[in-house]
């Protein structure tokens, strides 16, 4: 099954974009292969305000998918819009072939998808900069998470800190869905 895994620039207190939504302070480093992140995934999974953000609705080769109840799926040829359904529609799209899911910036949509257990890896790259506000990487409210360092990697020219968690799932609700999944 394919994963979704949250992959993420950070500042070092918390925000993943600034009060305005700027992402001028995500320094670049040329030991990060861009090309190579992007060829790890096929398909790129947001909610609409990210959306909204790329230039002309696309990212390249990859699939968009979208997690809107506003958007109009008519208007947007370009992308799949889920709007209903949320668990069962990406339990849908990860056991498709492909590569891994990209959950492409959004703390809300983060929140959304962590609550439901539909997040299998939270992947930041935590930027030596502090902001002193703007989009959270995860809003208040969200239920607590236990997480797992499975890598990390330090970036010397830049500061940067690449830091992978796997989420490490309640025993009782993965048995849960084991049982709803075994009466379907």
């Amino acid at each position: 099954m394919r994963r979704i895994r949250y992959q993420v620039a950070c500042s070092l207190d918390g925000y993943i974009a600034g009060p305005q939504g700027e992402y001028d302070w995500i320094v670049p480093d040329k030991d990060i292969d861009f090309t190579d992140l992007f060829a790890e995934f096929d398909t790129l999974l947001m909610g609409r305000h990210t959306y909204e953000m790329l230039p002309g609705g696309s990212t390249g080769d990859q699939k968009i998918v979208v997690l809107s109840s506003t958007l109009d799926p008519a208007q947007h040829p370009k992308a799949t819009i889920i709007n209903d359904r949320l668990d069962e529609q990406l339990t849908e799209l990860r056991a498709q072939p492909g590569k891994d899911i990209w959950l492409f910036g959004g703390g809300r949509t983060f929140r959304s998808l962590l609550g439901i257990g539909q997040v299998d890896t939270i992947e930041l790259a935590v930027i030596p900069v502090l902001l002193g506000g703007g989009i959270p990487f995860l809003p208040a409210p969200a239920e607590r998470k236990l997480l797992q360092l499975s890598r990390h990697h330090v970036y010397p020219n830049s500061g940067i800190v690449s830091l992978t968690y796997d989420i490490v799932h309640h025993p009782k609700r993965a048995r849960r869905k084991s049982a709803v999944a075994a009466q379907t």
